[in-house]
């Protein structure tokens, strides 16, 4: 036992205290104990240690178990949210911003074959109108339910008219054009139909597989209106990808 006061190790034992040589400081022989009976300084270091004993046993029972920290909610939570918003995005894209359809008929031969899968952009429009020779996805104006994929021809205010399968268009300034038709099924267009004249904010319509589509030649209600326009078709991607012109 060293003394606390200066260190010296030479200590004179009377009774329950030692007194130091060096500096006479008297220290308490905290190793008496007078029956059950323990010393002031025992004592305090005795509840010390229970109280650190016991706050240790304490933070070790309250300390979460790692694979309870998680609950099964939250995993369930975490699992599904990427899932959700890739749902929502597919869904805002489809909506607004691109249309998916699968071509039921030959209408549009050979340039959409009958069950190909298209891809049109529902904003192509959005700052510009329609062009002749666009190919577009549209609601069928006799029965708004079904659409259908066909070839723009003639524009608002322009005169259509086919003569021996052969289409011709009056355009705004009186000009009276041959269309091309470059695109059609290698078949020989036939028939005489028309004139039609083509109403404001309308479309005229055709298949490039003449002979066989069912186009507004023979609708109803024969124009297509710009509002009734889901979008210009871009590109099919199955079962082979090509670019749509």
């Amino acid at each position: 036992m060293k003394c606390k006061k200066c260190g010296c190790d030479t200590l004179i034992k009377n009774d329950d205290w030692y007194k130091c040589a060096n500096c006479g400081a008297e220290i308490f022989d905290t190793e008496v104990q007078l029956g059950d009976i323990t010393s002031p300084t025992k004592e305090v270091e005795s509840l010390e240690n229970n109280h650190h004993t016991a706050a240790a046993d304490e933070d070790v029972n309250n300390e979460p178990e790692p694979e309870k920290e998680r609950s099964k909610l939250r995993d369930a939570i975490d699992f599904c949210i990427p899932i959700v918003i890739a749902i929502i995005a597919a869904m805002i894209l489809k909506t607004f911003v691109f249309a998916n359809a699968v071509v039921p008929t030959g209408s549009m031969k050979n340039t959409i074959e009958e069950k190909d899968r298209i891809i049109a952009s529902r904003i192509a429009y959005r700052n510009e109108d329609p062009q002749r020779y666009d190919v577009i996805i549209l609601k069928y104006p006799d029965d708004e339910t079904q659409c259908f994929v066909k070839r723009i021809i003639g524009l608002p205010g322009e005169t259509v008219e086919i003569v021996n399968g052969i289409v011709y268009v009056t355009k705004t300034d009186g000009e009276k054009i041959q269309l091309d038709d470059s695109f059609v099924t290698n078949c020989v267009p036939s028939g005489d139909y028309g004139p039609f004249s083509v109403p404001a904010d309308s479309y005229f319509v055709m298949g490039d597989n003449r002979n066989t589509s069912w186009d507004s030649r023979f609708w109803d209600n024969k124009y297509v209106h710009k509002d009734k326009i889901l979008g210009k078709v871009k590109f099919k991607y199955y079962p082979h990808f090509s670019i749509i012109e």
